[in-house]
């Protein structure tokens, strides 16, 4: 009997990210076509065969696949269990369609770096509120790949003092917007920067990165909220998380324990707020 695909696929709130993609096949053999967009293909097990450009190809679990926009290609399984696969499509504007031709020559990317960052950033896109990490980590990600692609300086890189000025400029924004967010594409306008710049000077002047460091400064807003008794729903609409789900996930995982329970060990101690 052969088993049912297995597939999910969403389209997250996120700038340049036109669909995220997962499957597990057996038996489907996909036809020639083409996308309008990039598409970015990790596989987790089994192994795909496809043709691009005439030319046969592999995509094996170690390797990151990188397949460009309007280049028809196909695929199928190599092994009678089929292959497990996650894909992001990419906006072709996101790392530009003048570079099609390199990626037709070498669609395969050895890079365990690469391809660590993006299993990353698969696992951030499957939870809701986490649009900041999720745009650094796709900046990261796309560097790269345009490094891959030749393009070696893809921007300016600022002097060490420059970078220094710039991580405390988006500090600042950070601090002023803890409630309501920023993009990184918004920081980058605001300040004039890269946005995988900006993500590197922050992380080196500060050691954490800017997604980590908004969230700590929401994760301790709502401790203090907790504390004044202030329920849980409400305490995450306070403090920026998108839903009270969101909140105890993310506490849990800073604090070690669920909001309900933080707040439990304050009722013990009563304080006399007369």
């Amino acid at each position: 009997m052969v088993a049912r695909p297995d597939i999910t696929a969403w389209r997250p709130a996120v700038a340049g990210v036109a669909e995220v993609f997962h499957a597990h096949f057996t038996d489907h053999a996909y036809p020639m076509h083409a996308h309008d967009t990039w598409t970015l293909l990790i596989v987790d097990d089994g192994m795909v065969r496809y043709d691009l450009d005439r030319h046969e190809h592999g995509a094996l679990s170690d390797l990151v696949t990188l397949l460009p926009p309007h280049v028809p290609h196909n695929g199928a399984s190599v092994t009678p269990h089929g292959f497990r696969k996650r894909v992001l499509y990419l906006e072709a504007e996101l790392l530009g369609e003048e570079f099609i031709g390199r990626a037709v020559d070498n669609p395969e990317l050895d890079d365990p770096l690469l391809r660590r960052r993006i299993h990353q950033l698969h696992t951030v896109l499957a939870e809701r509120g986490e649009d900041l990490e999720a745009e650094s980590r796709l900046a990261m990600i796309c560097e790269r790949l345009l490094r891959h692609l030749g393009h070696r300086q893809v921007a300016p890189v600022p002097a060490r003092p420059e970078q220094s000025r710039l991580a405390h400029r988006l500090r600042d924004l950070l601090d002023e917007r803890v409630l309501e967010g920023l993009t990184l594409q918004d920081a980058a306008d605001l300040l004039h920067a890269h946005p995988a710049h900006l993500v590197r000077a922050f992380s080196r002047e500060f050691g954490i990165a800017p997604h980590q460091y908004l969230t700590a400064c929401r994760v301790d807003r709502a401790r203090r909220l907790l504390l004044d008794g202030q329920p849980s729903q409400m305490v995450a609409a306070s403090t920026g998380f998108c839903d009270q789900s969101h909140l105890t996930r993310t506490f849990k995982r800073l604090v070690g324990v669920t909001p309900g329970r933080y707040a439990d060990t304050a009722r013990r101690f009563p304080v006399d707020r007369g």
